[in-house]
């Protein structure tokens, strides 16, 4: 089988661990970083090229599309899904994952755990957006934030206020949401591949830091999710259309909570952590779905 990896670095842990993984079933695997690659539009004939050749023969093809140019990407994922090769993450997918509100508002029309949110478009009923979420202190956070960037903690109204009007000034989006202070800065990243979790770990921000991101210097180690944990993770995966991802849970009094959903969620941290082959589950995943008759079906996206 021909595997595409869509990453704008090959020597990544993540993309290098799914080469290994692939070459090691067998299967020929290539990386193109997406942004060197083009889209051909004749009728009937979609086509993708990168650096003068046309790309062809693909199976199936990884999404590894960085936040910062979502758009872009996925209008390349979409051209596979046009060539009907099976995308293990969707381009619609990716999308709907990467706005931090739509995402927000599709967990909580489908019912899944999560902190009280707001988004409004000025700071002039503070009063009432933090009587919304519960009162002080609040988390904001900048809709195009990743990694613990662009995310604040505000103890007092004032505080809320003055982020508020901050961001606000720059025309900046934001989210105000639910401080859970009993989670005591640690949360869940759970790997959903499929229908399957396979891999959780627990991590733990530093002391005097409520962000627990591995990149701002967050430690983790392997948990074993209860049932309802798993439950979740899984609902909030399906909810955004994802096959693969991450999901970030917070440990509340009231059941898990969902932060967020991460379509690239990274290998490094996860593997080192649990100690399991997550690369080898992706592939294992990749290679069933696009040799299947559903996965045949799976192939056409829009």
């Amino acid at each position: 089988m021909k595997i595409t990896i869509l990453s704008r670095n090959a020597n990544l842990y993540s993309t290098r661990r799914l080469i290994e993984a692939g070459q090691q079933k067998g299967h020929i695997v290539e990386v193109y970083n997406h942004l060197d690659c083009y889209v051909g539009l004749k009728q009937g004939k979609p086509t993708i090229h990168h650096k003068g050749t046309v790309i062809t023969g693909v199976d199936a093809v990884i999404p590894r599309i960085g936040s910062s140019v979502t758009f872009y990407g996925t209008a390349i994922v979409r051209q596979f899904e046009m060539m009907k090769v099976f995308c293990a993450n969707g381009s619609m997918a990716v999308t709907r994952s990467r706005d931090k509100l739509r995402s927000m508002q599709l967990l909580s029309r489908d019912g899944l755990g999560m902190p009280a949110t707001v988004f409004a478009h000025n700071s002039n009923n503070i009063n009432d957006l933090l009587d919304m979420v519960g009162g002080v202190p609040v988390v904001i956070k900048l809709l195009e934030g990743t990694q613990g960037i662009g995310v604040m903690l505000a103890e007092t109204k004032k505080a809320a206020k003055a982020i508020l009007e901050a961001f606000y000034g720059i025309e900046k989006n934001v989210l105000v949401q639910e401080y859970i202070a009993e989670a005591k800065g640690a949360d869940i990243r759970a790997i959903v591949v499929g229908n399957e979790v396979v891999g959780a770990m627990k991590r733990q921000a530093l002391e005097g830091e409520f962000r627990s991101n591995l990149h701002r210097g967050g430690t983790a180690k392997a948990i074993k999710l209860t049932r309802l944990e798993k439950e979740t993770a899984l609902k909030a995966a399906k909810s955004m259309g994802l096959n693969i991802a991450g999901v970030d849970l917070l440990q509340s009094e009231r059941g898990p909570l969902v932060l967020e959903v991460n379509s690239s969620p990274g290998l490094e941290g996860i593997e080192k952590a649990t100690g399991k082959d997550i690369a080898m589950k992706i592939i294992d995943f990749v290679e069933l779905k696009a040799q299947s008759p559903k996965g045949a079906k799976d192939k056409v996206g829009a």
